[in-house]
């Protein structure tokens, strides 16, 4: 256990270049996933995130066979996997199984693709549980873009998006196009999720994508406020999830989720203790509803 906690060699390795870009690209996908990350509670489709990772899973393998970089392949998988829930999830009714259909034929394929890829890569775990010394300038360079990207676009639609997440059925009567929106708002998702592969993997990136939104939704109802506190946790699990992992030279994604379970349990935790001191509150300001005795008669 000594050398989990060994802030001797962890600043040491703070120090490299390798490690400060990978920190450099947590805080950029901290920022991405804690601004998408209400939206896609709000939305209901975490399921869509889990299965986008496994289709970037897809995209990064075929990549890695072919010998391109894997951040590309991982970025085509995600978008091919959310434009493939929008064409055939539109019903609500149909789209998480069309989710479960897609995600683990596309897993399948990931898996096989994986195989023929040469014992000696050194990448085949990385794509899975993450691998921070796969993160290079060019890498960096295209989180950054398609990141300022998601972000630009997420600006753009933010107001008629929360619009129709809250109340599809009126906002698509007030003329807001639910529908264009939708597959956009999934190709955003697919294309940040993409950027979680090589950090946190393609098994655990909805940690990421998330645990840090879910968390905030038990905290507060403002739109406004759970972003807030959704970027803080992404932040806080991406970057110190990279620190905690140094030292031991353990994967990246353990640190992550073991992160933000911790932040999501402590804000359940308020959650329930705000919600039994209102109804604390409630019955002490109630007043004696049960009826008066009728007066004697004389």
């Amino acid at each position: 256990m000594d050398k989990f906690f060994d802030l001797e060699l962890t600043a040491r390795l703070l120090g490299l270049d390798f490690v400060q870009t990978a920190l450099l690209a947590a805080a950029v996908l901290g920022l991405v996933a804690g601004v998408l990350g209400p939206l896609i509670v709000l939305r209901r489709m975490a399921f869509a995130v889990h299965g986008t990772a496994e289709l970037a899973f897809t995209g990064a393998a075929a990549a890695l066979l072919i010998g391109v970089g894997v951040q590309y392949g991982a970025l085509v998988g995600a978008v091919v996997a959310a434009v493939l829930f929008g064409v055939f999830g539109g019903r609500e009714s149909d789209r998480d199984s069309v989710i479960g259909v897609i995600l683990s034929f596309g897993l399948g394929v990931g898996v096989l693709l994986l195989w023929y890829v040469p014992e000696r890569t050194s990448n085949r775990l990385g794509i899975l549980v993450g691998q921070i010394v796969a993160i290079d300038t060019t890498d960096f360079t295209l989180l950054v873009i398609a990141g300022a990207v998601v972000l630009l676009v997420l600006a753009l639609i933010y107001r008629p998006l929360l619009f129709a997440s809250v109340d599809p059925g009126v906002a698509m009567a007030r003329g807001v196009p639910v529908r264009l929106l939708s597959p956009v708002f999934a190709v955003l998702v697919g294309v940040s999720t993409s950027l979680g592969v090589q950090i946190v993997g393609a098994l655990l990136v909805v940690a990421l994508m998330v645990t840090p939104a879910a968390a905030a939704a038990r905290v507060t109802a403002s739109p406004w406020r759970a972003t807030l506190l959704a970027v803080l946790f992404a932040e806080v699990a991406a970057v110190g999830g990279i620190v905690l992992s140094l030292a031991p030279g353990a994967p990246v994604s353990f640190f992550v989720t073991a992160i933000s379970f911790v932040i999501y349990l402590v804000c359940r935790v308020i959650s329930h203790r705000r919600a039994r001191a209102a109804r604390g509150r409630t019955e002490v300001s109630e007043p004696d509803a049960r009826p008066s005795p009728p007066a004697p008669v004389r």
